[in-house]
């Protein structure tokens, strides 16, 4: 079996120097915005850096060049982090499902490959959210 040829591309969504706080106070819904800057400073409390605005409504914390396992492609991504979307909270922490036992304690929420959706905060336990974001930082 050949090896995938690896190449860092460029994508749409990268680091900015825009500000977080400004971004998470333009929120016009004030239960997202509270709920935001909550998970702000849980994922900051977790990873010691500081977060950055990737794009227009990402905020991630710390780098890493992550790797598709199905085509080779590099990217700089977020390690950990959130976007605030109109629909819910989207959380980006790695592998979703290497989470499986911890999740079904959580609460009420639905997931993706990468990414865990919630919809307020008040809807899920804390404690186990930080034990994910914990595990993810361990993960990579």
């Amino acid at each position: 079996m050949t090896e995938k040829k690896t190449k860092l591309v460029e994508i749409k969504t990268k680091p900015t120097a825009a500000s977080v706080a400004d971004f998470i106070n333009s929120i016009p819904d004030e239960q997202k915005r509270n709920d935001s800057f909550v998970l702000l400073e849980m994922m900051k409390t977790a990873t010691g850096e500081e977060p950055v605005l990737w794009s227009s409504s990402l905020i991630g914390f710390g780098n890493i060049i992550f790797t598709s396992p199905a085509t080779g492609r590099q990217v700089n991504w977020l390690r950990i982090g959130f976007s605030p979307r109109k629909a819910n909270l989207s959380l980006y922490l790695g592998v979703i499902q290497d989470h499986a036992a911890a999740l079904e304690r959580l609460g009420k929420h639905k997931t993706g490959v990468g990414c865990l959706y919630i919809n307020k905060l008040e809807e899920i336990d804390l404690v186990v959210l930080k034990e994910i974001i914990d595990a993810s930082l361990k993960q990579g």
